[in-house]
């Protein structure tokens, strides 16, 4: 396929899986349950944090997480006391153990009450091009408090080498318009431009076999790779190819 060809084609695809259909399968339908901005951004993060496996787990596991914290997860990060952190305790999904979320849990508030919340920390340190950086910057400020050194390998480090596909996602909930009743837009203060996909195995594969990525590795690299063939598709909505490469994957075995 040459330019036009592949564009036509994606566009097809990402307007085709990008409905609110794909939320009866996908970790997305977690923060759709709730409406206050923080409640929607606490439990998109979390979500995100364990969206790794077979996907009916990862629902049914932040779920589970909701209902730990009252099904108010603002609330719960807000108000609660250290006394209030042994419920979670017995909190499994796959490596991310009870103690690595009575942490997040702790820094989440630290975040709000000492940093301006979620959004202000990424809109504060975001850069022209790329959010990239200021994902490794966002944990240097999540892991300033005491905690396990087993739990920052649940927050990636794109200045480390990693594609941090679970971040990139939580960042296109946040950011990219709710118009197809997806994603939120509910962070006005950064472009969808900058936004990278989020890269794993199903979207990489998908990318190489359409020649948007060489790198065999889904690495930093390759996802430096993929940003450029995507916003060189479209440069104002790149991500919105999540959806078809995600769903070629998937959904097509493409």
């Amino acid at each position: 396929m040459n330019k036009t060809e592949l564009k036509s084609f994606l566009d097809e695809k990402a307007e085709h899986y990008e409905n609110p259909k794909f939320l009866e399968a996908d970790p997305i339908q977690i923060p759709h349950n709730f409406n206050k901005k923080e409640a929607i951004e606490i439990s998109g993060f979390l979500t995100a944090t364990i969206a790794w496996g077979n996907r009916k787990s990862i629902i049914n596991n932040a779920s589970r997480l909701m209902q730990l914290m009252d099904n108010a997860p603002y609330d719960f990060v807000i108000n609660h006391q250290s006394s209030d952190l042994d419920s979670l305790s017995s909190f499994v999904h796959r490596t991310f153990n009870g103690d690595d979320l009575k942490y997040f849990i702790t820094a989440l508030q630290n975040i709000y009450k000492n940093h301006g919340g979620l959004e202000t920390v990424f809109t504060k340190h975001q850069e022209n091009r790329s959010l990239q950086t200021t994902i490794s910057v966002y944990k240097s400020i999540f892991f300033e408090l005491e905690h396990l050194t087993r739990t920052q390998k649940h927050v990636s480090d794109p200045l480390k080498g990693s594609a941090a596909k679970r971040i990139n996602m939580f960042l296109r909930w946040m950011v990219r318009p709710a118009i197809r009743g997806v994603d939120f837009g509910l962070w006005k203060t950064i472009p969808p431009s900058i936004l990278s996909c989020p890269l794993d195995v199903h979207s990489g594969n998908v990318a190489r076999k359409l020649k948007l990525v060489k790198r065999k590795q889904n690495d930093a690299k390759a996802l430096l790779e993929l940003d450029k063939s995507l916003r060189n598709l479209d440069p104002n909505d790149p991500v919105k190819y999540d959806f078809a490469l995600f769903g070629l994957g998937v959904f097509e075995k493409f």
